[in-house]
C-alpha cells in the first residue's frame, strides 16, 4: 500500500499547510487591511476574505479524499492480517490445537485484529496528520511571535514525559483486558457448544457454568472502566493549560509592548496578537488528538504482540 500511503502523505502536508495560511491571512485582515494607516483598503479585505473561504473548503476536499484512502487502506491491511493468521494456524501441528483452547484462538483471531484496526484505519493517519498540523503551527507561532512561544510550548516536555508514563500502565491494562475477553471467549466455546450443552445438563453443571462466565464477565467489566480512567487526569491537565494559555498570552503581550520582555515591541500588532491567538487555539486539538493516538498505539501494541505471539510460532512438522 505504499503508494496510497504516499497519497495520504501528500494531502497531509497540503493540508497542513493550508491551515499554516490561515493565521498570516486574519493577520493581514487586520494589519493592512481593515487598519491600514491609510483607512480600510476594502478591494484587498475582499480578497483576503475569499481566500480565508476557500481554503477550508479545499481542505475539506482533501479530508474526504484522506479518509477514503486511510479507510481503504486500514481495512485492507486488517483483513491481510487476518487472513495471514489463519493461514499460518493452518500449518501448525496438533499438539498446538490440543494444548490451546479453541476459544483462545478464535479470540486472537477475531477480538485482536478487530481491537488493531482502528491502529491501521485512524490512528496512523491521525498522528501523520497532527504532527504535521502541529509542526505547521508551531512554526506559524515562532514566525509571529517567538516570546508567546515559548511561554506556549514550556511545558511540553513534562507532558511527554507523563504521556509516557500513563502509555506504559494502558498498555498492560490493555493485555489483561484482551486475556479476559479471551477467557471469556473460551468459555462461552466449551460451554455453548453441543458438547458442553450436554456435559452441563449431563451432571447439572448450569448455574456452576453460569457464575463462572460471570465472574469472568466482571473481571472483564473492571478492567474495561480501568482502561477508560487511565489517563484521564493527564488530559484533565492538559486541556487546563490550554484553557489557561490566551490568558498567559495576553499578560505576556502587555510586558512586551511596555518593554519588560525585550525583542518584540515593533512586531506585536493587535493583528499578530489575534492570529497568535488562532494559531494557538487550532494547535491545542490536534495536539490532544497526537497524545490520545500515542497512547492508543502504546496500547495497540499489547494487542499485536498477542497477534505475533501466533505468527512468530514455528510448525513443529512441515509437509
Amino acid at each position: 500500500y505504499r503508494r496510497q500511503i504516499t497519497a495520504v502523505l501528500g494531502i497531509v502536508v497540503i493540508a497542513a499547510a493550508i491551515s499554516a495560511l490561515v493565521p498570516f491571512l486574519t493577520q493581514a485582515v487586520f494589519d493592512r487591511a481593515l487598519f491600514a494607516p491609510g483607512g480600510p483598503q476594502m478591494d484587498l479585505l475582499g480578497w483576503l476574505v475569499a481566500g480565508m473561504i476557500a481554503l477550508p473548503i479545499v481542505a475539506a476536499l482533501l479530508g474526504i479524499g484522506q479518509n477514503w484512502l486511510t479507510s481503504n487502506i486500514g481495512n485492507s491491511a486488517m483483513a491481510d492480517l487476518r487472513s495471514d493468521l489463519f493461514a499460518h494456524l493452518q500449518k501448525l501441528e496438533l499438539a498446538f490445537f490440543t494444548g490451546t483452547k479453541t476459544g483462545a484462538i478464535q479470540s486472537r483471531l477475531a477480538n485482536d485484529v478487530a481491537g488493531v484496526r482502528n491502529v491501521l484505519t485512524d490512528t496512523a493517519t491521525s498522528i501523520l496528520q497532527n504532527s504535521v498540523t502541529v509542526l505547521a503551527a508551531v512554526v506559524s507561532m515562532v514566525v509571529l511571535s517567538w516570546q508567546l512561544t515559548i511561554l506556549t510550548v514550556i511545558v511540553m516536555p513534562l507532558f511527554i514525559w507523563l504521556q509516557r508514563k500513563v502509555g506504559v500502565r494502558r498498555q498492560m491494562l490493555a493485555r489483561k483486558t484482551q486475556e479476559s475477553l479471551s477467557e471469556m471467549t473460551a468459555i462461552t466455546e466449551e460451554s455453548l457448544s453441543v458438547s458442553g450443552i450436554l456435559l452441563s445438563k449431563a451432571y447439572n453443571r448450569g448455574a456452576d457454568e453460569a457464575e463462572r462466565y460471570r465472574r469472568a464477565n466482571r473481571e472483564q467489566t473492571r478492567l474495561q472502566v480501568e482502561q477508560a480512567m487511565t489517563g484521564r487526569m493527564f488530559f484533565a491537565m492538559v486541556q487546563t493549560f490550554f484553557a489557561i494559555t490566551p490568558a498567559l498570552i495576553y499578560l505576556a503581550a502587555g510586558f512586551i509592548i511596555t518593554g519588560q520582555i525585550p525583542g518584540g515591541e515593533d512586531a506585536l500588532t493587535a493583528g499578530t496578537l489575534v492570529a497568535f491567538t488562532t494559531v494557538q487555539a487550532r494547535l491545542q486539538m490536534p495536539l490532544l488528538q497526537l497524545m490520545r493516538v500515542s497512547l492508543d498505539v502504546q496500547t495497540s501494541l499489547a494487542l499485536f504482540r498477542r497477534i505475533f505471539e501466533y505468527l512468530d510460532l514455528q510448525p513443529a512438522i512441515v509437509d
